[in-house]
């Protein structure tokens, strides 16, 4: 049994992007190993992936067991034909070559992602059962202190105004990195609250289930 404070825990959101490289292939393996040529990555390397699998599509991954035409897909296990068809996860991938800091968060909130059914019930019976469906849009805000001259704030602000998908990694103080990719907006307007800093609100509407490491 373990328990942990996010206390020193950063947040940053992806700002720059190389070009996008074509995936050709994908392993039916654990983990599933990505063919993609001159792709440029290095071991540790952070990308977005694009595939014709959707379990693993608009998502990030980390670089590993890096080769010139090739990465693993870290952390995936592709194995089952059935949730990952044999040659159908071809694709794109773009590496992630910058991230920017959001510093001064004083709330970093989910909301979300929570299972949903479909109720049914048979004509002879008087009580109803349950289908598991999707998982309902999930969605991170990020509350952080007004200061428009903040790198992070800036970042925010553009990605809102592009109206653009970005990958947001948050590091935990034990090392651990999460990963999210999403559709950003911003609310300039900050909190005024008496006797409470002042606010403004990010929000990332994930588009893809988020990646631990």
């Amino acid at each position: 049994m373990s328990a942990f404070l996010p206390d020193g825990a950063t947040v940053a959101l992806a700002t720059a992007y190389g070009s996008a490289k074509a995936v050709s292939a994908i392993t039916n393996a654990n983990p599933g190993v990505i063919t993609a040529a001159a792709h440029g990555m290095a071991n540790g390397a952070f990308y977005e992936l694009t595939s014709g699998w959707q379990k693993v599509n608009g998502r990030v991954f980390k670089a590993a067991n890096v080769a010139t035409n090739a990465t693993d897909l870290t952390g995936i296990d592709t194995t089952d034909t059935t949730r990952f068809p044999a040659g159908s996860g071809t694709g794109s991938l773009r590496e992630i070559t910058a991230f920017t800091q959001i510093a001064q968060i004083l709330e970093f909130t989910t909301n979300g992602g929570d299972q949903q059914f479909s109720n049914f019930s048979f004509l002879e019976e008087d009580f109803e059962r349950q289908l598991p469906t999707v998982t309902s849009a999930q969605s991170i805000q990020i509350g952080i202190a007004d200061d428009p001259t903040l790198a992070g704030y800036i970042a925010l602000k553009a990605a809102g105004e592009a109206r653009a998908i970005r990958a947001l990694k948050v590091t935990l103080p034990n090392g651990s990195v999460l990963l999210y990719n999403g559709y950003v907006s911003f609310n300039e307007t900050p909190t005024l609250t008496k006797g409470s800093v002042m606010q403004v609100r990010a929000t990332v509407s994930l588009q893809g289930r988020p990646t631990r490491y």
